[in-house]
């Protein structure tokens, strides 16, 4: 007798005249029975290589995602204004976006990050814990930091264990998977906006459709810094909008900056104490200046706190240089 995944597994890979990718519900529920544990590893992996293979479609992520956020660890709901994922897990400069994150909180904006650990000494984790902020143990203290600091960060085994252990599949696999990218669109505590950086440009549009599918009310995908949510200020930034069910594009662009806005040796620039050096007013270089400056400016405008990329640079340049120094959020 079939096992009750083959049919699955037979709608996706049948060929490119009989096979098709699943709806939106067949992906829930296939997400759902992967998450449940009542996949054969076979299974698994053959799912994952045939949609890596042709491109997940934007109702397969969202599926994956319904599926996800059904078995979420924790009943308890946070509020939270901005989601902000953070799952590239090889990072090639320093977060500098995690200051973006705690300007925002600094200014009442109740911020959650999300991710996975990634490798190498830049990692988000190792950034955070340079200035002092460890992830929260469960939901509810997650809760208690948001309320008392507007700024929380959940690891994702702590959120959903049994979605975070798929991450483990790329080294048995050789690359990622769907998972990675259903990931970031988690939003485990429907915050009415989201930040969302990929490294991938082909992937705006796919992420932009997942939004809309899954009715996010607010959110800006761009290509980002290491593929996390952090504007490349050398570069004008090309972004893709969902905003009460409507998409569009904007390009945001490029930053004046000085000659030289990035004025050191490689391996420095990833020591993660540079991070709350740079927040304590005590070192500072044009780039990653430009880059948490303009990265607020992003949020700003997905938070409806200006009208246009103009003011809301402005803006962001303000909070930047009147922030209270002696802590991070």
């Amino acid at each position: 007798m079939p096992h009750p995944f083959a049919e699955y597994l037979r709608t996706v890979a049948r060929g490119p005249t009989l096979g098709r990718p699943l709806d939106e519900a067949e992906a829930e529920a296939a997400m759902g029975m992967i998450l449940d544990g009542a996949v054969e590893p076979l299974q698994l992996g053959a799912l994952l290589l045939v949609m890596r293979y042709r491109t997940e479609s934007a109702g397969e992520l969202a599926g994956f995602v319904r599926a996800a956020r059904s078995r979420l660890t924790s009943p308890a709901a946070l509020t939270v204004d901005l989601d902000w994922p953070s799952y590239a897990d090889r990072h090639k400069q320093l977060p500098y976006f995690i200051l973006a994150a705690l300007l925002l909180a600094q200014n009442g904006h109740r911020v959650l990050m999300h991710g996975i650990e990634g490798e190498g000494p830049a990692t988000t984790r190792k950034g955070l814990a340079a200035l002092g902020i460890e992830p929260s143990r469960d939901v509810s203290a997650a809760g208690r930091r948001l309320d008392r600091e507007n700024f929380a960060y959940l690891p994702l085994e702590t959120l959903q264990p049994a979605l975070a252990e798929l991450f483990d599949l790329r080294p048995l696999l050789g690359l990622r998977t769907p998972v990675h990218t259903a990931a970031r669109e988690l939003n485990p505590f429907a915050a009415p906006a989201q930040i969302q950086g990929i490294f991938h440009p082909t992937y705006l549009a796919l992420h932009q459709e997942t939004q809309r599918l899954l009715d996010q009310p607010c959110a800006v995908t761009f290509k980002g810094g290491g593929g996390e949510g952090q504007r490349n200020p050398d570069k004008p930034c090309r972004t893709a909008w969902v905003r009460q069910g409507r998409c569009f594009e904007e390009v945001w662009p490029a930053i004046e900056q000085d000659a030289d806005p990035w004025p050191w040796r490689a391996e420095e620039q990833l020591d993660p104490g540079r991070l709350a050096a740079m927040w304590a007013g005590e070192w500072s270089a044009p780039g990653p200046t430009a880059a948490v400056i303009g990265t607020t400016a992003l949020c700003l405008r997905l938070l409806d706190r200006t009208d246009d990329a103009q003011a809301a640079q402005a803006t962001a340049e303000t909070m930047w240089s009147e922030r209270r120094l002696e802590r991070a959020a």
